[in-house]
């Protein structure tokens, strides 16, 4: 910690020219000088303002879970890190090496909802929009810095226990922009608080955020669920379990770990976000599990991660092996839920409205 803040201080004229670039950037925008596109049908953005770690992609589930039994969806992202190029539509296969991890979980967790990626997110609208004629709303994953597109709605996620006004931009900090930027958010959601919240630490972080009229904030929290192995069969407990060897590849798995170390045993083996496993690693795995002389024992990893272990050239490595992806999802704090379900579902409800008394003088 003491190295990195060495190398921050290092790098902090660089962090001013990145501010600056960033500022300027901004403003064009927001003048008006560079052109912003709305899309035709009603769009929900989803993302931040740090790199990485507030848990974007269990909030985007949320949020197709909520809408989804109603509307014909789709989700759209970058695809980071995937292998493939332009626009790309899930075509029943879920490939990591297609779509990415966090789109190829999401595409296998939901069948119903066209998944599909695209840098450019004008675009894979588009895309969309002529591979799904019938589509009535997109959810936007990681797209708070993608101002060439604006949302029907803004959801801005900020972690509990790093909020964006404690933090600084990049490279002195994990900032992608200014604080500044929270004011095109319409909601703010504070994740991964702890299940019992302080009243007066709320009512804390509340007034940090310096909300606008025109804003509201929700807390959240994970919860987690069963293990579903890797490859086929029945989901268990894990209580079933005494010892594991936990296997993260993203951002930040401290709360997973505090959770299952609640539980059973731990072994932690952490890797950076999005990581590509070698079959050393996964050797490294096996190994660390033999070394676990119970019988109740076994390998938990997140689904994102289980998504590029299946897709993985030495997944068979794998297959004889008790591993298993534990269910990550969202819940909010008291009334929270309620009322994020009802104002989501106010909003879209007026987006389609207005978007179809649009079309009529299109």
């Amino acid at each position: 910690m003491k190295f990195r803040k060495i190398i921050s201080y290092c790098l902090f004229p660089l962090t001013m020219w990145y501010a600056v670039v960033v500022l300027f950037r901004n403003l064009l925008f927001d003048l008006g000088l560079m052109r912003q596109t709305v899309s035709q049908i009603p769009t929900i953005g989803v993302g931040n303002l740090s790199c990485g770690g507030t848990g974007k992609t269990p909030h985007v589930e949320y949020l197709l879970s909520l809408l989804s039994g109603e509307y014909k969806m789709a989700m759209l992202s970058r695809g980071y890190r995937r292998k493939s190029k332009g626009f790309q539509m899930d075509d029943g296969s879920h490939s990591v090496a297609m779509l990415g991890d966090e789109a190829a979980m999401v595409a296998e967790k939901f069948p119903n909802v066209a998944v599909a990626v695209c840098k450019n997110r004008i675009d894979g609208i588009a895309g969309l929009l002529n591979a799904k004629s019938d589509l009535q709303m997109v959810v936007l994953d990681d797209v708070f810095q993608h101002r060439s597109i604006r949302p029907s709605l803004n959801i801005l996620l900020t972690e509990y226990q790093h909020p964006f006004y404690e933090d600084s931009i990049l490279p002195f900090g994990n900032l992608r922009e200014s604080s500044r930027g929270r004011l095109r958010a319409n909601i703010i959601i504070v994740t991964k608080s702890p299940r019992v919240l302080n009243p007066i630490d709320r009512h804390n972080i509340v007034a940090a955020l310096k909300m606008q009229t025109y804003q509201k904030v929700f807390f959240s929290y994970m919860e987690y669920g069963d293990l579903m192995p890797l490859f086929g069969g029945k989901k268990r407990p894990l209580s079933d379990f005494s010892d594991v060897v936990c296997v993260t590849g993203i951002a930040n798995p401290q709360p997973l770990q505090s959770y299952l170390r609640e539980k059973v045993n731990v072994v932690p083996m952490q890797f950076g976000d999005h990581y590509n496993f070698r079959e050393d690693d996964i050797k490294a795995m096996v190994a660390k599990l033999e070394e676990i002389d119970v019988k109740k024992r076994a390998i938990i990893t997140t689904e994102k991660d289980a998504a590029r272990l299946r897709d993985s050239q030495f997944a068979e490595l794998l297959r004889d092996v008790p591993i298993y992806a534990i269910d990550i999802r969202v819940a909010f704090h008291d009334d929270d839920g309620e009322a994020f379900d009802r104002e989501i579902i106010k909003l879209m409800k007026e987006n389609i409205v207005y978007q179809q008394r649009l079309s009529q003088y299109r």
